[in-house]
């Protein structure tokens, strides 16, 4: 656990990047995959692979990364299954796809860490109770196999690290807890003209985000949806009197659509970037110098991971706005600022089998859970 911008994902790796040049220093190389990181967004894979690459490639290691997405080209994919790379970054439904190969047990065999980024996010949900299912098989196919989590936003930490082991006890895990980080610099904007008392796209105060567009270098505008990322999109481009590199990134664009506005922001090239959550976890571009969340964040961890998009490093505030679409979010986005000024966080503690299993009121996680089913419990 560490603030955004510390450098846990690269420290979740950096173990494997050594233990892989010791072994060819040695004279044997691993063979296989050695390292398997599975995080919640494609594009999120993809930005860890691009960040993990450069440093690897300065310091001269023979190591293979690639990614397994659902946006994976079927060549390469073939080429995946008979020649693994040793370094492969992916997502819990391509992997549950990839253990479900005949050629599974010697794909993962060799197999020695697994690195789950954003655990706060898949913990406790049905893709968590997937890939919970996933490790387990991983577990029994690599018995060498150690688990990492990641994450820099953690309301109950114990809960988490019974997730991440494989016998369910946190004290089975290390928990290394980094503190310290400057506090985000937050603000609401509210519109010049009449802030209506419904509707939930933020559209009258385009003109007030627009304007802080201009102002910045790069900004990230989210939104909750992907109707409301397509709105907002048009209504910042009819405002676009400057003609300033805008962006859309949203699911349902295409892939060389969405890897085209990646590599674009990655390189510095885009004033601004309208998203949904395709975006707000762990990706890090660290030309960004703010993030305008248009509509109420809905959860205070929520904001706090797409606030961390900006000056995505410790000694630097992440400065970040919140744009009410409503008079009603105004309450909303007014409580967040002030939750995030006290430093709390908010969520429920991930339960085994996620929220359809066991009853909320019928045991305390982590207590033992009830060895016969009850009536209340699905079939």
């Amino acid at each position: 656990m560490a603030p955004t911008g510390g450098g846990k994902t690269l420290a979740g790796f950096l173990p494997s990047l050594a233990g892989l040049h010791r072994a060819a220093r040695a004279g044997t190389p691993h063979e296989g995959l050695h390292t398997l990181y599975i995080s919640p967004l494609k594009a999120l894979a993809v930005d860890i692979a691009r960040n993990l690459t450069a440093p690897v490639e300065e310091m001269g290691l023979d190591i293979r990364i690639e990614t397994r997405t659902g946006d994976t080209p079927a060549n390469r994919r073939a080429r995946q299954r008979a020649e693994p790379p040793h370094i492969l970054l992916t997502t819990p439904e391509s992997l549950t796809l990839l253990l479900s190969l005949p050629e599974a047990a010697a794909m993962f065999g060799n197999l020695e860490c697994a690195v789950v980024d954003e655990v706060h996010a898949l913990a406790g949900g049905k893709r968590g109770d997937q890939l919970a299912l996933c490790t387990a098989r991983l577990s029994t196919l690599a018995p060498r196999l150690r688990r990492v989590g990641l994450s820099a936003t953690v309301a109950h930490p114990e809960a988490i690290a019974a997730w991440v082991a494989p016998d369910a006890r946190p004290e089975s895990v290390r928990l290394v807890r980094a503190t310290g980080g400057a506090a985000p610099a937050l603000d609401v904007i509210l519109p010049e003209g009449r802030l209506p008392w419904g509707g939930h796209m933020g559209l009258a105060s385009m003109p007030e985000v627009y304007a802080r567009l201009r102002a910045a270098a790069v900004s990230i505008v989210f939104v909750n949806t992907r109707a409301q990322a397509e709105l907002a999109f048009q209504a910042l481009w009819r405002l676009n009197e400057d003609n300033l590199p805008i962006a859309l990134h949203h699911g349902s664009l295409t892939v060389e659509q969405r890897r085209k506005v990646e590599a674009a922001m990655a390189a510095g090239k885009l004033r601004a970037v309208v998203a949904t959550a395709s975006l707000d976890l762990g990706i890090d571009w660290g030309a960004v110098d703010q993030v305008i969340q248009v509509g109420a964040p809905k959860g205070v961890a929520r904001l706090l991971q797409r606030v961390g998009r900006a000056n995505h490093r410790m000694d630097e505030a992440s400065r970040a706005a919140l744009v009410p679409a409503n008079r009603f979010e105004v309450i909303e986005c007014r409580a967040a600022v002030q939750a995030v000024a006290a430093g709390e966080v908010d969520g429920d503690p991930p339960r085994p089998g996620g929220s359809t299993c066991w009853p909320s009121t019928s045991w305390p996680w982590p207590a033992t859970p009830p060895s016969t089913p009850t009536a209340s419990m699905p079939r």
